[in-house]
């Protein structure tokens, strides 16, 4: 298949941060995944930069009759995005879907932070990265969040996007890192040979696994 660039979202991670690290690496760089497919990319970026891995939730708002079509996102300190989906909706309603919404944040920072807060974003060089942009609404409220805790420099990074998603995202961040952007775009898992749905102790393994091998050997700030 021509479209495969990536065999799983690990190799993808590797590849991302190889182009990151010559401007990144030890920087005191924050690297925050999106689970869950982000994480595993995430992961594989820390690794190269030499930087702080932890995950920043955030999650999609969906309509109210159609599940699967997004009115926007929120972040887990409140940040939200609206499409304009959300217009045609009453006011009342959406606070409603954000949230239940949060309600579920609640849930993954409990799962996947053992309830932590996020780690220092201050002044912090701080990378958010996901295993490919497609509409982008999901990424827009974690910029907001960081750009509020005064992140030194908020950078965007995923494997693959299409030529086109939310305008807020370039925008927002003060930079956009993707090294692939097919010109017949229609799915992030088209460049994947190994796009399998992740599970939550899939996620967790990964966190383990950084934990056990990777951040003991460097230093970050409290």
């Amino acid at each position: 298949m021509e479209d495969i660039v990536y065999a799983d979202r690990q190799q993808a991670g590797f590849q991302l941060g190889r182009v990151l690290a010559p401007v990144y690496r030890k920087k005191d760089v924050l690297v925050l995944g999106i689970p869950r497919g982000g994480v595993v990319v995430a992961y594989e970026v820390a690794r190269q930069v030499g930087g702080e891995l932890s995950v920043i939730i955030t999650k999609k708002l969906p309509h109210p009759l159609q599940e699967e079509l997004a009115i926007g996102a929120c972040a887990e300190d409140g940040s939200v995005f609206l499409t304009s989906l959300a217009r045609d909706l009453d006011p009342e309603l959406v606070d409603h879907i954000v949230k239940a919404q949060s309600k579920e944040i609640k849930s993954r920072i409990d799962r996947f932070r053992q309830g932590r807060p996020l780690p220092n974003i201050k002044d912090r060089i701080t990378l958010i990265v996901d295993d490919g942009i497609a509409t982008g609404s999901t990424i827009v409220p974690a910029i907001k969040l960081c750009k509020s805790r005064q992140a030194a420099r908020v950078v965007v990074a995923a494997p693959v996007s299409g030529l086109r998603y939310v305008p807020d995202i370039d925008m927002l961040a003060d930079e956009v890192v993707v090294p692939v952007r097919p010109s017949d775009f229609y799915a992030v898992g088209q460049v994947y040979q190994d796009f399998h749905h992740l599970s939550d102790e899939e996620v967790m393994e990964v966190l383990s696994d950084y934990d056990r091998d990777f951040a003991r050997h460097t230093r970050f700030p409290k």
